[in-house]
């Protein structure tokens, strides 16, 4: 027999098998098919970054027209459920028992003061334990009291004088939706996962079972094992990956402004990055159990902390952004977030893929310079 026949046969040998192992393995199926859909229901439905249907308690000390117009600016807000309250002591006793998150304070002055030096504070409490929710409650109720100004002055044939005159425009997510954020950084968390989780078990399945030194003495060269193992699972990985991107865009109507082909490129590339570090793992690491616990630890939470998935890289220490520099999920949650909100925006895709390529050519070399075909 040729060569290169005897190669393909090899190789297509692998690849029977480590399909037929999948195949027999529900666990494999799970993680790769229903492990996406749980994860992006639950992080569609039920995380949200989003303050919305905030308790804001309304204490109105003199109830006259213009204090029920504010407060009626409020009660029409979409961000806040307010709590009427007469008195400002027992707004302060439910905001410290978390009846309430913030209390808005009319005094007894507030229209004498509106009508004569038009100068009427209002006093504003703010539950400050989620330090980001209270900074957006705050934001929030400034928004409403300059809009009700704006309108009162109006009502008055008056121009509201600011010194500054702001016209804010959203770009790339004007509804300011958090699911349209995160869906598409969560597409990177799901191939960690399925990439490198499913992956560092190969090799060490192998040992455990006593097959590895079977294959061991057959003529397949080490180059033929890797992608024997590696191909099935680069399939599965990527079918998972089509089946998170049909969810997200039928499911949660995130937005896919850029080129369905680019996103199936970038995604590719960032599968053969995590079947590298999961491979390498699963080499160095002989037990399955040592492999994913190490697989969770190497590959799944600096792709869920450090990626930008969640937290704002530009917000962390410095010591810790030039950290994230070594993730690889970095790259393709930013491939990703460009690719669904903004668009095919070249110079990131190319700059983040190109980090990606150097990963995938490091992760891959190292696996394939740790595999041996000895038992030693």
């Amino acid at each position: 027999m040729k060569p290169r026949a005897a190669m393909r046969m090899r190789v297509r040998a692998m690849i029977r098998k480590e399909s037929l192992q999948i195949l027999r393995d529900p666990s494999s199926i799970a993680i790769a098919f229903v492990m996406p859909v749980l994860l992006l229901l639950l992080f569609g439905f039920g995380v949200s970054l989003d303050a919305k249907h905030i308790r804001l308690a309304l204490v109105v000390e003199q109830p006259d027209a213009n204090t029920a117009s504010l407060t009626g600016a409020f009660a029409q807000s979409d961000y806040f459920v307010p709590v009427g309250y007469h008195e400002i002591q027992t707004a302060e006793q439910a905001l410290v028992h978390h009846q309430v998150d913030g209390i808005v304070w009319l005094r007894n002055d507030f229209t004498s003061r509106l009508l004569g030096s038009g100068d009427a504070p209002i006093g504003v409490f703010v539950n400050g334990v989620d330090a980001n929710q209270a900074r957006i409650t705050e934001g929030y109720i400034q928004g409403v009291w300059q809009v009700w100004l704006a309108s009162y002055a109006r009502d008055r044939g008056h121009d509201l004088v600011t010194p500054v005159s702001l016209t804010p425009r959203i770009w790339f997510n004007p509804a300011v939706r958090s699911r349209d954020f995160l869906v598409p950084g969560l597409i990177a968390i799901i191939m960690t996962l399925t990439g490198a989780l499913l992956t560092s078990m190969v090799v060490a399945r192998e040992w455990e079972r006593g097959t590895m030194e079977a294959l061991m003495v057959t003529p397949i060269r080490i180059w033929e094992l890797t992608v024997g193992k590696l191909l099935p699972y680069f399939l599965l990985g990527m079918g998972g990956m089509l089946l998170t991107v049909i969810t997200a865009l039928w499911l949660f109507h995130v937005p896919l402004r850029g080129s369905f082909l680019t996103l199936i490129v970038a995604s590719a590339l960032y599968m053969l990055v995590a079947l590298g570090m999961g491979l390498l793992i699963s080499t160095v690491a002989r037990s399955q159990y040592v492999a994913g616990q190490v697989a969770l630890v190497a590959t799944f939470l600096p792709a869920f902390i450090l990626s930008g998935f969640l937290f704002q890289i530009s917000s962390m220490p410095d010591v810790i952004q030039v950290i994230t520099h070594i993730v690889p999920a970095r790259y393709f949650v930013s491939i990703l977030q460009t690719v669904f909100m903004a668009g095919d925006i070249w110079p990131v895709i190319l700059t983040n893929s190109a980090a990606l390529l150097l990963m995938t050519i490091f992760f891959l070399g190292m696996a394939r310079r740790k595999t041996r075909k000895r038992l030693d």
